[in-house]
């Protein structure tokens, strides 16, 4: 099993939601982030004001899959999330050694199901 962690522009969001979703992709967990990369923030202007903002808002969708599953994801993530503009985000891969469901103390892919 893997991990995928994107982390990704906030207006796309939907869009890949929606797209997961279709591609049979449901089970996600999403939080709200702050970074920045390379572009180093932004300027913003508040009552005639310039300021220096140095973190973006992200959207952060975490997901685990079977391994078999992983290209499909990432390339679906591409997809729906490149602006082909700098700040477009990342996507984190990591192994997934054990999963538990709580409940149950079921383990492996009974309790991914």
């Amino acid at each position: 099993m893997k991990k995928i962690v994107a982390v990704i522009r906030p207006e796309v969001f939907q869009a890949l939601r929606e797209g997961l979703a279709a591609s049979g992709f449901n089970g996600l967990t999403v939080s709200e982030a702050a970074g920045c990369g390379k572009q180093k923030g932004k300027q913003g202007l508040f009552r005639g004001t310039t300021f220096e903002v140095a973190l973006s808002p992200r959207v952060r969708v975490e997901m685990v899959v079977e391994d078999t599953e992983t290209e499909e994801i990432i390339d679906l993530i591409c997809e729906y999330c490149s602006t082909g503009n700098v700040g477009d985000g990342k996507i984190f891969i990591s192994d997934i050694q054990e999963v538990v469901r709580i409940r149950s103390k079921e383990r492996g892919k009974q309790a991914f199901i």
